[in-house]
């Protein structure tokens, strides 16, 4: 970048002087995006229920609700148990579960404390897995069929057969109950235009709108009809007949919305701040390497080049650079002038804000007041 607009975006207030690398929060633009995605959500008449893996904090999760969103998204039975046992009201349970043992302790903890519990299915051997676990604690529980609306991960084909055979057989069961239909339309993170992302928000839609008139021509009610993926709930409107939007990264946000043009850089609410620890002839070396910033292009393999955008730290120099290479503990940023001196501090905009936080303990938010406080990633770690 050369624009001296387009860089001046990127600045924040001077970094907390802590050592580094470490992942700062910006409070104001963190509390805007939140307040933003949920005055989305309200204004098209449908539920927030974000997902937490994003950040893995009660303390922000305990904001989206506080502002009006009806429960968590979770992806791990692990990960889910932090936030049922903090009190969280709803959680939807976003990951395919296929052994009964697997939820066990989610569904006791749920029960024990009024949760509600919603769970996904996409094949036998997980409505037979969920069933088995809401018998043994004698509970009821709530199961979505997973819809595969074109990113060819996890889901049934919405014109597939064995979509009415599956959601007779959630429908029917004495211990679970049709919550209805459930997608996530991540291959818009690969988009190419605005037009390109829109048209899969309307073909996610409609996919699930034409499945769900036939659901209930067989006599099946479909009481929610819920999408996530913040591209879709940001760039394009929230198509009609959706009752629930899950996303999650638009806490935060990341080079990789810059790149699908849902976001300016004054949104982005997180940053890595590094020092810098050497040159070379054709780099400067910061200590955040792949074990900081993560080594991912975007979510789902999405992105360009490069890991991200540096720029200064401590003062207002108008220049960025791109975190070019990574190994484990050190970050290769090409310099084409001058580089940042060595001891000095530079920012660092990330591709993929999800896969950072979940490589700290603990992240520093930046508070209005300029305070730094600190917030523990309670849930990092739970990968199962």
């Amino acid at each position: 970048m050369t624009d001296s607009t387009l860089i001046a975006a990127f600045r924040r207030p001077s970094a907390a002087d802590l050592p580094t690398p470490y992942v700062e929060l910006d409070e104001i633009r963190l509390m805007s995006n939140l307040r933003g995605m949920q005055a989305r959500a309200d204004a098209s008449g449908v539920t927030l229920r974000p997902h937490i893996k994003t950040h893995k904090s009660l303390a922000i999760a305990r904001r989206q609700l506080d502002l009006g969103a009806v429960g968590v998204t979770a992806s791990k039975p692990e990960e889910a148990l932090v936030f049922v046992e903090a009190g969280v009201p709803s959680l939807t349970l976003a990951y395919p579960i296929v052994r009964r043992e697997r939820i066990d302790r989610l569904v006791a903890s749920a029960k024990a404390r009024g949760t509600e519990l919603l769970l996904i299915a996409a094949h036998e051997t997980g409505v037979d897995a969920i069933a088995a676990a809401a018998a043994a604690h004698g509970v009821r529980l709530g199961v979505f069929l997973k819809i595969d609306v074109g990113l060819g991960r996890v889901g049934v084909k919405p014109q597939d057969p064995a979509a009415l055979v599956l959601s007779e057989g959630i429908d029917r069961h004495p211990h679970l109950a049709f919550a209805g239909l459930l997608s996530h339309a991540g291959h818009a993170y690969g988009s190419k235009s605005a037009e390109e992302l829109a048209n899969i928000a309307s073909a996610e839609a409609g996919d699930l709108l034409e499945l769900a008139g036939r659901l209930r021509q067989a006599g099946i009610d479909v009481p929610r009809i819920s999408v996530g993926a913040t591209p879709t709930c940001l760039g394009a409107p929230i198509p009609e007949g959706i009752t629930e939007i899950r996303p999650g990264n638009y806490a935060f946000l990341d080079r990789t919305a810059l790149r699908l043009g849902i976001a300016t850089p004054d949104d982005i609410s997180l940053s890595v701040v590094a020092t810098v620890v050497a040159h070379n002839d054709n780099h400067f070396i910061v200590d955040a390497g792949s074990k900081s910033l993560s080594s991912d292009l975007g979510a789902h393999g999405s992105g360009g080049s490069g890991f991200g955008i540096a720029v200064c730290a401590d003062d207002y120099a108008q220049a960025s650079w791109e975190v070019e290479r990574l190994s484990e503990e050190h970050g290769f940023v090409r310099f084409a002038d001058a580089p940042p001196a060595v001891g000095s501090r530079v920012r660092i905009f990330p591709n993929h804000s999800c896969a950072v936080v979940a490589q700290f303990d603990n992240v520093t938010l930046r508070q209005s007041d300029g305070r730094a406080v600190a917030f523990r990633v309670d849930a990092r770690g739970r990968q199962t």
